[in-house]
């Protein structure tokens, strides 16, 4: 059978240059990968293909050791529109997927599905059951079939070592966000749709959107008070943000609760996208709404301060 029938690519595709992972974060050494991924395929005269998996295979073979995730499906899609490839073809990740060994893998999806007919691959990809397919046992089943398996190395972060979504996730998870921002080439972020709330924060004079929580799957910063960087649909503003909860009025509930700088409207069942650009203090519980909205304008202060900063690149 012609692997275009199957593929649900176009039709009159001669073959693909593949990569595959689960490229969560879609950090700098992937973009690594991606951009030679694309160069080749126009050298051949081919289509680039990025294949990778939803949900992350751990999430099927070994919950309990699965990493909170970088980046949502619908965050590593918008991440990778901004790339140069030309197809992403997302598998769902089943445990009979997860059953193949490298060698089905390549010749039952690979090979039979996709056309491929060169494949790129990091410096320490494994996939396949017990991640079996390394580069090694890869350029064999390339020699044997008949495509050219390509190693791409990595890129190393400000400290020397090679950017890994492990390193980022550590980044995160200490709220050390210049490191994960080196990292990721872009400030790290989170999406999700704004909903009604309480409406406490007109009241202090501090017009804010709540954004509802992502999966509980997806990796946030340490709870505290953030300057950030809201990308919304009429336009990007400066904020700030509390992730957390609301101590000073009794509530325990973490939410994602911003206000924008100089923004008018609302924006609520719409998706914005909250990059995170400082943390500014802890959250902390205060006397009353006054005190609270007399520390909320100085936390405004330095908010804007540090936006405007990472705006001109200092």
């Amino acid at each position: 059978m012609d692997w275009r029938a199957e593929s649900g690519l176009p039709p009159d595709m001669p073959g693909t240059v593949l990569t595959i992972g689960t490229f969560d974060g879609v950090h700098r050494g992937h973009r690594l990968v991606l951009d030679r991924l694309a160069v080749r395929a126009r050298e051949m005269g081919l289509r680039s293909v990025l294949v990778t998996f939803h949900p992350h295979p751990l999430d099927v073979v070994n919950p309990a050791a699965a990493p909170l995730l970088l980046t949502t499906a619908e965050e590593k899609s918008e991440v990778l529109v901004e790339s140069r490839i030309d197809y992403a073809v997302v598998y769902p990740f089943t445990r009979t997927l997860a059953s193949y060994d490298a060698a089905q893998f390549v010749d039952e999806v690979l090979l039979r599905r996709l056309g491929m007919r060169e494949l790129l691959v990091g410096y320490d990809h494994g996939f396949g059951r017990g991640r079996s397919g390394d580069a090694e046992v890869l350029r064999e089943l390339g020699r044997a079939r008949g495509f050219e398996v390509t190693v791409v190395p990595p890129v190393a972060g400000r400290d020397g070592r090679p950017i890994s979504s492990t390193s980022v996730r550590r980044a995160v998870a200490g709220g050390d966000l210049v490191r994960a921002a080196d990292g990721l080439a872009r400030p790290y972020s989170v999406s999700g749709v704004v909903i009604p709330g309480a409406g406490r924060g007109r009241g202090l004079g501090f017009r804010t959107i709540n954004v509802a929580p992502p999966s509980p799957r997806k990796l946030l910063p340490p709870e505290g008070v953030y300057a950030v960087r809201v990308q919304s649909p009429t336009g990007s503003f400066g904020g700030m943000l509390n992730l957390g909860p609301r101590p000073t009025f009794g509530e325990t509930t973490v939410t994602l609760e911003a206000h924008l700088f100089d923004a008018e409207g609302d924006w609520y069942g719409q998706r914005v996208r909250i990059d995170f650009v400082s943390k500014l203090r802890d959250v902390r519980r205060f006397a009353d709404g006054a005190a609270l909205a007399a520390q909320l304008r100085v936390d405004e202060q330095m908010a804007r301060v540090t936006v405007g900063r990472m705006r001109a690149g200092l």
